[in-house]
């Protein structure tokens, strides 16, 4: 397999940067939705764009609290302590309150609770934990 970059065609180009601006859209909802998280789709949007459009790649990685955080992930940092109580607390509340208060369907009730334990299992297992929060 060769080192340097593959060329795609402009129509697979073309789809993954759609795709990244869409992952970007849903990470910009993300910022006001509590339990919907920001980081995970700018991080999928930036591979995308990597593959796809580097300039939409620079472009977000420029941006002042994703770029870092990004960046951060590629290096294999983990999360600060503060960043990870914030996403496991989010993900806790948003599950009770829809889980008890807003669904009435018990197999969706359920799904909802199987997919957030598992979002809290896995942050809380496999994400480094930062201690210091600025470099």
């Amino acid at each position: 397999m060769s080192t340097s970059k593959e060329v795609i065609s402009k129509a697979k180009k073309f789809t993954l940067t759609l795709l990244g601006f869409i992952f970007v859209a849903i990470g910009i909802i993300g910022i006001v939705v509590p339990g919907l998280p920001t980081t995970v789709f700018m991080i999928i949007a930036a591979w995308l764009f990597s593959i796809s459009n580097p300039k939409f790649e620079k472009w977000l990685l420029g941006l002042p609290k994703i770029g870092p955080a990004i960046s951060n992930y590629r290096k294999g940092l983990g999360m600060p302590r503060r960043a990870k109580f914030f996403a496991l607390s989010s993900i806790s509340i948003f599950t009770a309150f829809a889980a008890i208060i807003v669904l009435e369907n018990l197999f969706v009730r359920l799904a909802l609770i199987s997919v957030a334990v598992f979002g809290i299992w896995y942050i809380v297992t496999r994400v480094p934990t930062r201690e210091n929060i600025r470099p």
